[in-house]
């Protein structure tokens, strides 16, 4: 599938491949990865574990390494994703690396200014050759924000500022010699070179899943990241914001991430899940809820809910059964229109390279990917 951008098709970046299903790696940046629980595994957020996970996607033809941005951890038993790398440097060093894979970095809006965030992305770009993809994320975790001496806004005025912020790193990557006078951000005679590679911008992500987060994606984005809870609201959600992104005239992938545990039968994957499950960090989990209750507009009362979903997948679609039961599921996933999973396992280097081997050649013989 491929975005557009006022109307021209995309097809310079390996996001916008003609593969039904896209495949990322999610959070291999972070201490846990997805998993916040005290399950026993060999991963650990090094860079020679990352750079050995990233290698592997390149390899196996993955299309994106999209890691979390994490100031610090959330306590309890884990202390979840605690230990991280810092996602500009990270992407960096990864594009450096490899050769095919697109490098992301994840990044707050009121840590970093948009002209050093454009000026990193860019060379970003310019090392990988135009595999970058900046996520944009406005900064839900009230202390991390404050921890940075930021007033933490409300939860619609996010995306506002978000607008402001996207629209200076937009001009910076487009324009020269420019001035632009908004409430977030003044900036007098902009000025930036290199230009990214990719044209008009760099890949544009963002997981706004609120009517104020579907509004700015559809205006901004290439691709929406959603937390999909059942596969009848995933659609939902699908459509809305692809009706959104319509009246802006563009074109709009949408993906979702998660956990898989995938084992040569249902009964092993179930067995790892629920053993992950079992060690959830409840204390981690109580401080995580309290501070997404009170300050995010994304998931709100289902969080209670769906409380095993964080134990084992970061809030996202749990993907767990034998090879053939995974590919069942991404195929699922695609035929509600979502063009993308972004994944976290709980042994990332061991279980990734299962995944290639076991995985992939069902999801091609399913029509999934060439």
């Amino acid at each position: 599938m491929s975005q557009t951008h006022a109307g021209a098709p995309r097809t310079d970046a390996p996001l916008f491949n003609a593969n039904r299903m896209k495949l990322g790696v999610f959070g291999s940046n972070c201490s846990n990865g997805v998993v916040m629980s005290a399950a026993e595994t060999a991963f650990r957020p090094t860079w020679e574990q990352n750079l050995a996970i990233g290698q592997l996607a390149d390899r196996l033809g993955l299309e994106l390494m999209l890691p979390v941005a994490r100031w610090r951890g959330f306590g309890g038993d884990v202390d979840f994703n605690g230990d991280n790398m810092e996602v500009y440097t990270w992407a960096a060093a990864l594009a450096a690396r490899t050769e095919q894979v697109m490098v992301a970095a994840t990044s707050h809006v009121p840590t970093v200014h948009p002209i050093l965030a454009a000026k990193q992305g860019a060379t970003i770009d310019h090392i990988s050759h135009g595999r970058f993809a900046l996520n944009i994320v406005c900064g839900w975790f009230r202390d991390e924000m404050e921890m940075f001496g930021a007033k933490q806004l409300e939860h619609d005025e996010r995306y506002v500022r978000a607008d402001e912020w996207l629209t200076v790193i937009k001009k910076l990557w487009s324009e020269q010699d420019f001035d632009y006078d908004g409430a977030y951000y003044r900036i007098h005679n902009g000025y930036a070179l290199p230009k990214p590679v990719q044209k008009p911008f760099p890949v544009l992500i963002n997981a706004g899943s609120s009517d104020a987060g579907q509004e700015f994606s559809a205006k901004h984005c290439d691709f929406n990241f959603i937390a999909a809870d059942t596969l009848d609201n995933a659609e939902r959600v699908v459509k809305s914001v692809k009706a959104k992104a319509r009246a802006y005239n563009r074109d709009l992938g949408m993906m979702t991430f998660g956990l898989i545990v995938c084992r040569d039968t249902e009964r092993e994957a179930r067995q790892v899940y629920d053993h992950i499950v079992e060690k959830g960090d409840y204390p981690g989990l109580e401080r995580l809820v309290a501070q997404l209750g009170i300050e995010s507009g994304s998931f709100q009362t289902q969080i209670k809910q769906f409380a095993e979903r964080f134990f084992a997948g970061w809030g996202g679609y749990p993907i767990v059964g034998s090879p053939e039961q995974v590919v069942d599921k991404l195929a699922e996933l695609s035929a509600i229109g979502i063009d993308g999973f972004a994944a976290g396992w709980l042994d990332y280097a061991a279980e990734l390279e299962y995944f290639g081997a076991r995985v992939l050649p069902l999801m091609r013989q399913a029509g999934l990917r060439q």
